[in-house]
């Protein structure tokens, strides 16, 4: 399975990209920031795309009532998420070189597939929930306290995936470098499968 191993570990050494660029990305735009403010989300940290973002982004919140953004130590998920990834890494090449060796047979190539596919459906529900928390969970003592014509408190969620206008704000979030080294990591070892098993069948 020579083929199909080193696409697994292609495939699996692309997902150190998260280590090194960004995961996921959220831009801020509006007519008062001809510079849109952006927020680079690592796997172990949140950094703005320029030096003062991250402090323009809570100095706007304030006025509204949200939490201010974690900073490094306040997030347990940033402290877990480098040692999950980190290992699925290790794992995911260990596999590919014992299927190059032949060692392992293809369903070991799938089975990371689907547990490091699992482990990221709940990055996500993870992430969503703190958009959630964060754009919802607001100070009742804000300066600005905005609502809908029925009355109800307006919420500030910003979107998981895609565009949404907030306020004045056209807010754009979608995946970043590293985000999409992952995907491009994940359909490697996903066809490693495939040809891995076409090679497994004619020995």
């Amino acid at each position: 399975m020579k083929k199909g191993g080193i696409l697994m570990i292609i495939g699996a050494a692309l997902l150190i990209g998260l280590f090194v660029f960004p995961l996921w990305n959220i831009r801020l735009g509006a007519p008062q920031y001809p510079d849109p403010l952006g927020m680079n989300i690592h796997i172990n940290k949140l950094a703005g795309e320029e030096e003062f973002d991250i402090q323009n982004i809570d100095g706007l919140n304030h006025y509204i009532g949200m939490q201010t953004l974690p900073k490094e130590g306040e997030m347990w998920e940033f402290e877990v998420f480098p040692y999950v990834v980190g290992i699925m890494i290790g794992l995911g090449i260990l596999i590919g070189i014992l299927g190059f060796l032949a060692k392992v047979g293809p369903g070991w190539f799938l089975g990371w597939f689907i547990l490091m596919s699992v482990l990221g459906i709940l990055g996500v529900y993870d992430f969503n929930i703190w958009l959630t928390d964060y754009g919802s969970n607001l100070d009742p003592h804000a300066i600005m306290k905005l609502t809908h014509p029925d009355g109800t408190p307006m919420t500030y969620k910003p979107p998981l995936f895609g565009y949404q206008k907030m306020l004045n704000f056209d807010v754009y979030s979608y995946p970043s470098t590293g985000g999409y080294m992952m995907f491009v990591g994940m359909a490697l070892t996903f066809v490693s499968f495939f040809v891995g098993r076409k090679e497994w069948a004619k020995n």
